[in-house]
């Protein structure tokens, strides 16, 4: 198998074990979320808006949004980094590309810390997305610019023991799960 079939393979299994932890635990859990946030009161920070069975973050991003900036990203096109727009909790949305809300008037910023969805994470902070690479070349943008902070929010059942990751993988800081939180 070459690597973007292993890729696939572990996409598959990671987006499987995401579904029943969804299932089992259901969408929100975000107070260990809120707790590292309020570390970082008015600091910009984006989110994202949870599709399918990812955990949802929009209490914490709720909370954060009464202290500072905070957004959501927008899809630009294919192979192009995430632009962040910014996000209140009942401002209005659109459909944007794959599903996921973004907000009606578009106001973009750059965050400097990013709540990042997955589909599975490992032990070292390495991270498996839907395939697209737009939050590694996003971060990577970022990061060049000042530091940013990459922080995975996942269920628990999405750790994997052994990620195919290749060098522009970006790495997560820090991972916030249902039970608990750990930087790398």
């Amino acid at each position: 198998m070459d690597l973007s079939e292993i890729k696939a393979a572990a996409r598959k299994a990671g987006f499987e074990r995401r579904k029943s932890a969804f299932e089992t635990v259901g969408p929100g859990q975000s107070a260990h979320l809120s707790e590292v946030l309020a570390g970082y009161r008015g600091v910009p920070l984006s989110g994202y808006m949870s599709i399918r069975t990812e955990i949802n973050p929009l209490p914490a991003m709720a909370e954060a949004a009464a202290y500072g900036p905070v957004g959501v990203p927008v899809i630009q096109g294919a192979g192009l980094p995430l632009e962040f727009s910014r996000w209140e909790p009942d401002a209005p949305l659109r459909e944007g590309p794959f599903g996921a809300k973004v907000p009606e008037v578009e106001d973009y910023f750059d965050p400097e810390i990013l709540i990042v969805p997955l589909v599975a994470f490992d032990a070292r902070g390495g991270r498996l997305g839907y395939g697209g690479g737009f939050y590694d070349r996003t971060l990577e943008r970022l990061r060049a610019r000042r530091a940013t902070l990459a922080i995975g929010f996942a269920f628990d059942a999405q750790e994997a023991d052994d990620l195919p990751l290749e060098p522009t993988d970006q790495p997560l800081d820090m991972i916030i799960t249902e039970t608990g939180i750990r930087s790398f």
